[in-house]
């Protein structure tokens, strides 16, 4: 219990350097604070009266004493003396040099609003507003800035002469730099407006709209982000619990369509920070306007954007504009798209052609939605551009966006078979790409995607997949040995566990190069689609056993359709022959792709076609089942636990005894006991 004695302990921890400090003696005084006398709030207050007024006392005294100030404005003891001064304190410290304190004055000053209502805003006003005004510009950057700039340019790799006129100094500073104390002014006014509520809605004026839309097409990042935290704020004034009179009128919806368009502009962001702060504001908009004739005003403009969040790559973005589209949309999520197709169509459309990559992959997907979820008539007027837009998107750098294209294009084929038709010459090349691209997920998505295909067009397009399954495995006649392909390493001993290549210290291979960034200023450095780890640009030409394991995934959609199951059988002895060859090192990877697609295949084509190889296959099952790939081991038990299932334990476990007898003990390991 705090008592008179140890009241100066409790502000000592208060004004402590020491962060930790200062947190408990904040935490103290909260959870104390009700037990204090109207004496013991006093000498508290004095003691950060005293703090705040002392120009020699640290930043680390003032912004303990402001967070006890946060707690003690709720004590009913508090005097009009105290609030007035502290209010003058709190104004004193808007401009202190460390950000820290500026940030409780300006939490202290929304508290004060929260109490005193829109008063303290009258009395900040001029103030705040010419802070935000006047720290909108930023001085040209000196000559050390010049330096570290152009550094930075050439990591990014803007080394070229003309190049570097065009990104000045200024740019890159501008895009990623602090901007003096805007930020905190700007967050003054967000925590002041939040404070005083409903009550400020008399004084969001034109003049306060267009400064405070300035900041959202401002160049620098963060202030942007903080902009839309302002927006948020001043969209949440619009009280939908009746505490407005009726004849006051509504300040934000008369203001309604910039907000809206400035929003748009926000959902649309080339970095998500800002998009998780329009997204914020965007929900308060929406939810605090209680007519649906009047939300769907805006619909137009900010659903397509809402729409395609819900599928971007930023998780703190998608997660939150997933919840936003729940509360708003409710049930209706699916009408509202179709009542809004063609701006949904022509955003999804626009985007698919971004610069940022993520941006690109997350339109792909929406596009994909909007194949398979949304009525069909009203899609099929749009079929013809949302594919072609697909189709360039198909052939992008980056893989995650051609993965994303190959999925939405399959289903549209399958959605829309006779208006893809036209496209299908140049889709099956970039199909056949995909089923051998170097990452798996790529490899597994063009499968799928073929066997929507495969659906759409029944043997037309099924005797070719066919044909090609049966390439791929001719073609691992070519595939490399692991011998063969490490030729150009050193052969002596490894240095920890590590084998150079012959050529890992040359100087030609390491001088001249392009270097990359793992930052976002690439899109901004003019890079287009290229450069940053991020940007997933990694493509080296293909080896047989990648086209080989994408087919085995593609046998596995092909088993699916009935017609196709005699065609697929007949290819179980072939796939069993590939399995065979085990002398080059990624044979544990096609192991275990087909370990995984056997029992799928076995499914779809039915015991009658399947009974008959599955001999064949216990070697490529067994030998995985051994192997040190962990991987590969456990889709090796899995296949057994499924075909176990499929065919029946006893079946099984007679087939492995005719083929060969010590492999029981294996089998016997994986498969429940057999009951006597």
């Amino acid at each position: 219990m705090i008592t008179m004695d140890n009241l100066p302990e409790m502000v000592e921890l208060l004004h402590s350097t020491k962060k930790l400090e200062r947190d408990r003696g904040a935490s103290q005084l909260q959870i104390k604070l009700p037990e204090l006398s109207g004496q013991e709030i006093d000498m508290l207050q004095g003691a950060v009266m005293r703090a705040l007024k002392d120009t020699e006392s640290p930043w680390e005294a003032r912004q303990g004493s402001l967070m006890a100030s946060k707690h003690l404005l709720v004590s009913p003891h508090l005097t009009d003396q105290f609030q007035e001064e502290l209010r003058d304190s709190c104004v004193s410290c808007l401009s202190h040099e460390e950000a820290r304190v500026r940030f409780e004055a300006g939490e202290v000053l929304g508290e004060l609003s929260r109490k005193s209502g829109a008063d303290v805003y009258l009395t900040i006003k001029s103030l705040v507003l010419d802070g935000v005004k006047t720290n909108l510009e930023r001085l040209p950057v000196d000559g050390q800035e010049q330096k570290e700039a152009h550094k930075l340019a050439e990591k990014l790799g803007v080394d070229d002469p003309g190049m570097m006129a065009v990104y000045k100094a200024e740019q890159i500073f501008h895009d990623t730099a602090g901007w003096q104390h805007l930020e905190t002014w700007m967050k003054c006014l967000q925590f002041v407006v939040e404070g005083c509520g409903a009550k400020f809605l008399p004084h969001i004026t034109q003049e306060l709209l267009d400064l405070i839309f300035s900041t959202l097409t401002h160049t620098n990042r963060f202030v942007r982000e903080t902009g839309y935290y302002v927006c948020a704020a001043l969209v949440g004034c619009n009280d939908t619990k009746g505490s407005i009179p009726d004849e006051q009128p509504n300040s934000v919806l008369q203001h309604g369509q910039e907000f809206a368009s400035h929003l748009a502009d926000g959902l649309a962001d080339n970095w998500s920070q800002v998009r998780l702060a329009s997204s914020v504001a965007t929900r308060e908009f929406l939810s605090n306007i209680q007519s649906l004739d009047v939300q769907k005003q805006y619909f137009g403009l900010l659903l397509p954007r809402m729409c395609l969040n819900r599928y971007y790559v930023a998780e703190g973005v998608k997660i939150y504009s997933q919840e936003t589209w729940r509360q708003i949309a409710g049930e209706r999520g699916k009408e509202l798209v179709e009542q809004h197709i063609k701006e949904v169509v022509d955003f999804y459309i626009l985007q698919s052609d971004a610069d940022n990559h993520a941006v690109r992959e997350a339109a792909c997907a929406c596009i994909a939605e909007l194949g398979s979820k949304i009525d069909k008539e009203s899609v099929r007027p749009y079929v013809q551009r949302l594919l072609e837009a697909l189709l360039i998107c198909f052939q992008d750098d980056s893989w995650p966006v051609r993965d994303a294209a190959c999925v939405a294009c399959g289903n549209f084929i399958l959605c829309f078979p006779e208006e893809s038709r036209e496209c299908m010459e140049k889709l099956l090349p970039l199909f056949y790409g995909n089923l051998q691209d170097n990452i798996f997920s790529v490899r597994q998505g063009a499968a799928v995607a073929l066997g929507k295909v495969s659906k759409a067009y029944g043997e037309e397009i099924s005797s070719k997949l066919i044909t090609k399954i049966k390439e791929s495995f001719e073609g691992m006649k070519d595939q490399e040995s692991s011998d063969k392909k490490f030729v150009g390493l050193e052969n002596r001993p490894a240095t920890f566990g590590v084998v150079k290549s012959l050529r890992d210290n040359d100087v030609e291979l390491h001088s001249n190069k392009q270097m990359y960034s793992c930052g976002s200023l690439a899109p901004k450095m003019g890079r287009g689609r290229e450069g940053g780890c991020m940007d997933h640009k990694f493509r080296r030409p293909s080896e047989p056993w990648e086209l080989c394991d994408g087919c085995i995934d593609l046998m596995g959609e092909l088993s699916s359709n009935s017609q196709l199951s005699q065609e697929v059988a007949k290819l179980l002895p072939e796939l069993a022959k590939v399995l065979m060859r085990r002398d080059y090192a990624q044979h544990v990877v096609l192991l275990e792709t087909a370990c995984l697609q056997i029992p799928v295949i076995g499914t779809g084509i039915g015991k009658r076609y399947f009974k008959p190889h599955l001999e064949g296959l216990f070697d490529a099952i067994f030998h995985s089942l051994s192997c040190d790939n962990a991987l590969t081991k456990a889709a090796a038990s899995t296949c057994l636990s499924k075909l176990a299932s499929f065919l029946g334990p006893n079946i099984l476990r007679g087939r492995v005894e005719g083929y060969d007898p010590h492999l029981l003990d294996q089998l016997d390991s994986i498969l429940p006991p057999m009951p006597y």
